[in-house]
């Protein structure tokens, strides 16, 4: 992501995405909870729709600006554009599949980098991103072990202690959700 304005509108997209609740509500939701210190909208943003400290804090900020919600509509600057460009377009539908599985776990942070996406609690659970332009690389973080045919072991001291290569929608079956929603608890 080149700019500030980018990254905030990515993080304000992502948060729409994880609560359901458009940010102009979120806004005028807290600013008619009555609450004058930042802190307090902080709190308040992280109880009312289980958000992250960052993501509480980019609403409280905005809230007390008084200012008219920034435009975050979807664009360029969308992080997964540039993740699945080219080639790798066709496997876009695959990681949307996998995060619509994933969200309603709960709240969590994506953390796009260059040629994946983070999926963290207070730590990293999972990560997402083509491994070449026929399959999606699923990185999983758990300490217990997986018995599942698509996820293999990694090496020791890698980002993840497992793995799936994934090339088709069907692929992403019950038991992989329930591994995935495993290190998903174990994060918290």
């Amino acid at each position: 992501m080149g700019t500030v304005e980018q990254a905030t509108a990515a993080q304000i997209r992502n948060i729409e995405a994880r609560t359901g609740v458009a940010l102009e509500e979120m806004l005028v939701a807290i600013r008619g909870a009555g609450l004058a210190k930042h802190g307090e909208m902080l709190a308040w943003s992280k109880a009312q729709w289980a958000l992250g400290h960052g993501d509480a804090n980019l609403l409280a900020r905005l809230a007390r600006s008084g200012e008219p919600a920034p435009d975050h509509a979807p664009g360029p600057d969308d992080p997964l554009d540039e993740i699945y460009a080219g080639p790798k377009a066709a496997l876009r539908p695959l990681h949307e599949r996998l995060m619509a599985e994933i969200v309603p776990f709960g709240a969590f942070e994506l953390a796009p980098k260059k040629g994946y996406v983070s999926l963290r609690r207070s730590r990293q659970f999972a990560m997402l991103g083509p491994k070449n332009s026929r399959q999606v690389q699923l990185g999983i973080n758990l300490k217990e072990d997986v018995a599942h045919p698509l996820v293999t072991a990694e090496k020791p001291g890698g980002m993840c202690q497992w793995s799936a290569l994934l090339e088709r929608a069907d692929q992403v079956d019950a038991e992989l959700i329930l591994v995935l929603r495993r290190a998903f608890d174990a994060a918290g």
